[in-house]
C-alpha cells in the first residue's frame, strides 16, 4: 500500500537552530528509507514549512511506524499526516 505523508515543522516552538541540529540525522535516515524501497518519492514544501513524501508500507500502522523513525518525529519538531492512497479509478473503471 502506498501513503502520501505531509509534515509540517512547528515553528510556533521550535526555532531554526533546533531544526538544523537534526537535518544530518533526518537526511541519513530518509536516504536509509529511499535505500530500502520504503521512501519512494520525498520533496520539501514550497513555502519551507516542512516536507511530503510517498512511502510504501503493508499498513497505515507500519505507515506511521515508519514516520515515528524521523529523528524529527522523535524529537517533536515536527507533527506528519499520514493519509493511505488508493488506485485511480478514471484508469480502469469497475475495478476499484
Amino acid at each position: 500500500m502506498q501513503f502520501m505523508v505531509t509534515s509540517r515543522r512547528r515553528t510556533e516552538q521550535y526555532r531554526d537552530a533546533d531544526f538544523s541540529r537534526m537535518v544530518p540525522a533526518e537526511t541519513l535516515r530518509v536516504r536509509q528509507l529511499y535505500a530500502e524501497g520504503v521512501l519512494q518519492q520525498i520533496w520539501h514544501r514550497a513555502d519551507g514549512l516542512g516536507a511530503c513524501f510517498v512511502l510504501e508500507a503493508k499498513s497505515l500502522n507500519a505507515a506511521r511506524g515508519v514516520v515515528d523513525s524521523l529523528p524529527m518525529a522523535g524529537a517533536g519538531l515536527v507533527e506528519f499526516t499520514v493519509l493511505e492512497l488508493k488506485p485511480y479509478r478514471g484508469f480502469c473503471p469497475g475495478r476499484f
